[in-house]
């Protein structure tokens, strides 16, 4: 209902009708609003008056030419409305609603200051489709009062009405009791004692409350509309020609004798079956334009819900440029730190041999001057000849060549870096022209995704009967808690294994498929559960180049005598984890060390000797002995046993990072790693006493 407002609204006050009429233009306005914009126009500057004369046509009267004829009793049939033509413009202003509105004549000088007015016509310009008539002798009573728009007025004005309130009460109305059928009145309780008391003729009335009084006065006849040309007289038939109602007299007087006229009621029925089947067309396409913005309210979420997808796809592919840039860009470092050691090898190897040199030629140059101080001539002569061939021999070695350097310090390596900034400059979006569906969410085989210590292998695949282009995927893992999903691989492979998770602990795994047109949704969620003890063995690239490997990487020793360091392939950073090394060579008591390092701990040095390694040194150990390695990540303290006995209290506390098993060994210790293997009694016994 609140959108038939504006309807109802006068486009020259601004507020609801009051009294309204009805303008040949089917146009209403308010009768004291119409009264307002009245122009009186002396009767020699009337339209017909200027067209005879021949005057200069205003800016408007290319509008009234047309008019005269649109309002013409033969033309347009408003005949019943005296005559209306069209009336000069004249300058207007804005009204509330925003329509031109025509500002009321200038009011008359006094009569004894002014000459007797001539003649005038009164003109009036409808504010909304600025047509303007020329009113008759009736002046504003030979236009028609819309009795129906009032009703609906009145309706809409009263279903808005929070409560009834008193019609006489002279300050503030009161909220009305009851009201009178008869009298048509609403009383609050005192006023209806006061003005309308229960005896006499009025205790005849019927009282009834006030919702009640208000559904009569909707369902009481209204007042019949009575003919403009003759106000006594009912409308009892309908003008075809004119379109309009008409009564007996407008028929037998002729000013309607020669058109077609029919029955007032058949009419009223026949022209309320029309609105209903236009109203049906109308309510179609309201309830399309309902559907239309629910699909645009739609569109908006679903853009804003791509728009973040399609940012993460393309954060996603900018991090996988920088990333092949990156390893590129290492790849590159490598081949500049290679020429970098070269050069400096061949630089201090000619160092090295010129230094070498330069001492052999000093010492002969010194043997030989002090030769030259004898005063022995026989004895001189004796050796000079052989003196004289090396002093030659040396000059011709430093003369050939050897005074030039080697290597160059430039190196001469260029990086052709222009067709790859070309590229970047000419990255962009490529518009699809007929854009291809999302794909589809994929599928996790189950029967191919496993765990093995602290790895997880995943495997999927599109839907079978999917058709929609792929371009990648995006595969996510929580942090084993619960806790937020993250990227651990984006790219066109159907399988993929995640190395580094902690021991003994749930992930959850999900998996999305993307293309140019966007990201699909999630695959089901797949719950993986990572081995409670790590299986692991001694790692060969990270080790010393001086550690001997057999036994499938779980025995090591070495083929040099002093210490060099092996680490374990895992690396530990959450969890309690157990591991023992038994001693296979214990030869002319070496001091091997056991315990933990960083990866990056010397390997060239006992263990424990720099500050990324945590080891004891068992001197007193003997071949076949067993040492027990236990790190507990949750305590953060690392434990040690020997044979199954704890050696003292705990001997390292605050261990906080990435920790790898370590040993280091000489040729005389051979060592066989056993890993998972259970917590020992000794400690679990204590980890259960609160």
């Amino acid at each position: 209902m609140e959108e038939m407002e504006e309807e109802l609204k006068c486009p020259v006050c601004g507020s609801f009708y009051r009294e309204p009429i009805i303008l040949p233009c089917s146009h209403n306005l308010c009768q004291a609003c119409a009264r307002n914009i009245l122009v009186q126009t002396p009767e020699s500057e009337s339209p017909q008056s200027r067209r005879a004369s021949g005057s200069a046509v205003s800016d408007y009267d290319y509008l009234d030419l047309d008019k005269m004829s649109l309002y013409s009793e033969a033309d347009s049939g408003y005949g019943s409305y005296g005559g209306f033509a069209s009336a000069p413009t004249t300058p207007c202003q804005k009204s509330p609603n925003g329509v031109r509105v025509f500002p009321p004549a200038a009011p008359p000088p006094p009569a004894a200051l002014a000459p007797p007015p001539p003649p005038r016509n009164a003109c009036l310009t409808c504010p909304q489709c600025h047509r303007s008539l020329v009113l008759d002798e009736r002046g504003l009573r030979g236009f028609p009062r819309n009795r129906l728009l009032e009703g609906v007025i009145d309706r809409y004005q009263q279903g808005r009405a929070a409560a009834l309130r008193c019609q006489l009460c002279e300050k503030a109305p009161k909220e009305a009791a009851v009201m009178c059928e008869q009298c048509d009145v609403f009383y609050c309780d005192p006023c209806r004692l006061r003005c309308h008391p229960p005896r006499g003729p009025l205790a005849k009335h019927r009282l009834v409350p006030p919702a009640q009084g208000r559904v009569s006065r909707r369902l009481s006849p209204r007042k019949i509309s009575t003919c403009t040309d003759h106000e006594l007289e009912n409308h009892s038939m309908y003008c075809v020609q004119c379109k309009s109602p008409v009564c007996y007299q407008c028929l037998e007087e002729g000013k309607h004798s020669s058109h077609e006229v029919k029955a007032l009621g058949a009419m009223w029925k026949l022209h309320k079956s029309q609105l209903s089947q236009a109203l049906n067309g109308l309510s179609d396409r309201a309830k399309e334009a309902k559907e239309f913005l629910v699909q645009l309210r739609n569109m908006v979420q679903q853009i804003q819900e791509n728009s973040v997808e399609f940012e993460a796809c393309l954060v996603a592919q900018c991090d996988a440029l920088i990333d092949a840039l990156n390893r590129r860009k290492a790849q590159l470092l490598s081949r500049v730190n290679k020429e970098h050691e070269h050069k400096l090898k061949v630089v201090r190897d000619q160092i090295s041999h010129c230094t070498v040199k330069l001492r052999q030629t000093t010492g002969l140059m010194e043997y030989c001057l002090e030769v030259i101080k004898e005063n022995d001539p026989s004895g001189f002569l004796q050796i000079s000849d052989a003196l004289i061939r090396r002093v030659h021999l040396t000059e011709d070695q430093w003369g050939k060549g050897t005074l030039t350097p080697r290597m160059t310090t430039d190196f001469d390596l260029n990086l052709d870096n222009a067709p790859l900034l070309q590229s970047i400059h000419q990255l962009d979006f490529v518009q699809m022209k007929v854009s291809s569906p999302v794909p589809a969410p994929p599928i996790l085989q189950l029967e191919e995704c496993c765990t093995h210590n602290n790895s997880a292998t995943l495997s999927w695949k599109q839907p079978p009967l999917s058709t929609v282009q792929v371009e990648g995927y995006i595969l996510e893992l929580d942090d084993g808690n619960g806790g937020q999903f993250r990227e651990v691989y984006v790219g066109k492979e159907t399988m993929c294994t995640v190395d580094g998770l902690h021991f003994n602990s749930t992930y959850s795994a999900r998996v999305k498929a993307f293309n140019k047109t966007g990201v699909s949704p999630y695959s089901k969620t797949l719950v993986l559960q990572t081995s409670e003890v790590a299986w692991f063995s001694f790692d060969p690239a990270s080790a010393h180049a001086d550690i001997i490997f057999s036994n499938d990487n779980l025995t090591v020793t070495c083929n040099s005598y002093d210490d060099r360091v092996v680490l374990g392939k895992t690396g530990f950073s959450k969890g309690l984890h157990y591991w023992e090394l038994s001693i296979d060579r214990y030869d002319n008591h070496p001091d091997p060390a056991f315990g933990v390092a960083r990866i990056d701990v010397l390997k060239d040095a006992m263990l424990g000797k720099d500050d990324k390694a945590w080891a004891i040194t068992e001197g007193g150990i003997t071949k076949g002995a067993t040492v027990g390695v236990l790190l507990d990540l949750t305590r953060r303290t690392l434990t040690f046993s020997i044979n199954e006995d704890q050696q003292g209290p705990v001997a390292f506390e605050n261990l906080e990072g990435l920790f790898f098993p370590a040993v280091s060994l000489n040729r005389n210790v051979q060592v066989t790693l056993h890993t998972g293997l259970p917590v020992p009694e000794f400690y679990a016994s204590r980890s259960a006493m609160p």
